[in-house]
This record gives structure tokens, C-alpha cells and sequence, in this order.
């Protein structure tokens, strides 16, 4: 019951997660690049979370084994957000998510290495069939790719398999404290990138875009706070696996809020996708029945 919660916190996250990259891109059509939002909506989440520890009286104060997962987590989750928002505003959306999708295969392939778990033909299976589901959705352009955005989105997937594996680490610290503190490392990190990569700008230059900028923080906030719940029970491969119904999510939201008209083949491989967690699902029931009580 534990890791059927985890895999439906994780889809639940994807689907938060899913508006960010198309409202991301609207922003940065008006100079709101990736660093500048990420900078801000941390220090949003901290004020959210202290708020929260507040009323609820909760400690936010870790324990000394606790701290370097949560420094791991804290760095590869900042360099995530600010290397994929970044990334769009080099290539397109598409290009970008079909990039930083390799994670969930690079997550199994890693399992082995990072946890000594045996490396699953079927889980690896099932990675590349979402994957190749990704890509068909996404439907990848291109034409006239800038060397930028494609190393930007590589770091942002290499990122996101260490901040999978940091957060599993992470599953006995309280959530709140995981939180908080994993936004304290953010920030630092956050201000350097966006001082060195455009300078420091006021809230005041939202209202060029504050829809966007609003949907972009309010799936923040939410994806964010799933997956670590999602990370707190269930394992990096199939957590990795749920996250490919992200972009299934964002294209889908594009054709129902802006008007995108889909094709077959964007349709083929959200069903691809969509039989990829399928299998997931299957895969893990499997597993648990057959592990002795």
C-alpha cells in the first residue's frame, strides 16, 4: 500500500511538474529567464515552509547524519531547475524535455551502482519504452539547435538522477525540515547563477508575465512537496519510470489551454507512455507478491 501511495504521489508531481516547462517558456519570451525564477520561488518555499513550522510547531533543526543527503539534494535539485528552465530558452521545449527524459533509463542503469540493487531487464525495458514515448510526444525539432541549450539540458537530466537517489536517502528526515533546509542550500547556489547569468532583477518584473509565473510556482510547490513524499516510499527506478507522464501531462495542457492541435503520432506515444507506467505498476505488484512476508 506504501509504494501504491508512492507511484500516485509521483504521477501526482509529474502532473505539477508538467505545467512548469511551457509556462517557463512564456516568461522567459519576456526576459524572465530560468535562474531569476528559480531564485524566487525559493525564497517563496521558505517562506511557505517557516510559516508552516510555525503553526504546526514543527522543528525544522536536523540531525548531524542528516545533513550531507540533504546538501546532495539541495545542490542537484538547484542545479534541475535552473539548468532545464534555462534550457528552453535556447531550443525548443520539445528538444529540451526529449533530453533531460534520458534520466529515468540513466536512474536504472545507475540502481546497480548506487544502491546494489540488480539491474532489472524488464525495468529497463519498460525506461526505454517511455522514453521512446517521450520523445514521440514531444516530437523533437531539430533544425537550428544552439550548443547551449543542449548542454544545459544534459546537466539538468545528469542533475536529476543524483537528486533521485539523494532524496531516497532522504526518506527518513521529516518532510518539512527536507524541505526547508534543502531550499536553504538552494538559495546560495540560485543567487550566484542568476547574478552571473543576468543580474539581479525586482519582483516587479513578474507583472510582465504573472500568469505564468503563478502557474509556474504553484506547480513548483506542489510537485516538489510530492516527490519527496513520493521518494519517501517507493524507489529512484520507479519513481524515475512515473516521471515520464510529465511531458504526456504538459503536451496535453497545451492543447486544452493554448489551442495545440495534437498528431497521431503525439497520440501513439502517450499511449506508449501511458502502458509504460502501466507495466511499472504491474512490475512492482509483482515484485511485493513475490518477496516473502
Amino acid at each position: 500500500m506504501n509504494e501504491r501511495h508512492g507511484l500516485l504521489l509521483a504521477l501526482a508531481s509529474a502532473a505539477a511538474f508538467g505545467t512548469n516547462i511551457v509556462s517557463a517558456q512564456i516568461a522567459a519570451q519576456v526576459g524572465l529567464n530560468g535562474p531569476l525564477l528559480v531564485f524566487y520561488r525559493v525564497l517563496l518555499m521558505l517562506a511557505l515552509v517557516g510559516g508552516a513550522a510555525l503553526v504546526w510547531r514543527s522543528a525544522l533543526w536536523l540531525r548531524p547524519g542528516e545533513w550531507p543527503p540533504v546538501l546532495r539534494f539541495g545542490i542537484a535539485t538547484a542545479l534541475v531547475g535552473i539548468a532545464y528552465l534555462s534550457s528552453v530558452a535556447f531550443i525548443p521545449i520539445s528538444v529540451a524535455a526529449v533530453v533531460f527524459y534520458t534520466f529515468p533509463v540513466l536512474i536504472v542503469l545507475s540502481e546497480p551502482l548506487v544502491t546494489g540493487t540488480p539491474l532489472r531487464p524488464d525495468r529497463l525495458g519498460v525506461a526505454v519504452l517511455a522514453f521512446a514515448g517521450v520523445a514521440m510526444v514531444v516530437g523533437p525539432d531539430l533544425h537550428g539547435l544552439d550548443p547551449r541549450g543542449l548542454v544545459l539540458a544534459i546537466v539538468a537530466s545528469l542533475c536529476a538522477v543524483v537528486q533521485f537517489f539523494a532524496a531516497a536517502h532522504c526518506a527518513r528526515i521529516p518532510t518539512l525540515p527536507k524541505l526547508f533546509w534543502s531550499h536553504v542550500v538552494i538559495l546560495p547556489v540560485a543567487l550566484a547563477i542568476m547574478l552571473a547569468t543576468g543580474g539581479f532583477q525586482s519582483p516587479q518584473t513578474f507583472l510582465l508575465a504573472p500568469i505564468a509565473v503563478a502557474i509556474t510556482y504553484g506547480g513548483y510547490i506542489v510537485g516538489f512537496l510530492f516527490q519527496l513524499l513520493a521518494l519517501a516510499r517507493i524507489a529512484p527506478g520507479p519513481a524515475g519510470l512515473a516521471f515520464c507522464a510529465e511531458p504526456v501531462f504538459a503536451v496535453a495542457l497545451a492543447a486544452i489551454v493554448l489551442g495545440e492541435r495534437l498528431g497521431t503520432l503525439q497520440y501513439a506515444g502517450g499511449a506508449l507512455v501511458i502502458a509504460a507506467l502501466i507495466a511499472n505498476v504491474i512490475l512492482e505488484q509483482s515484485r511485493r507478491r513475490a518477496v516473502p512476508a
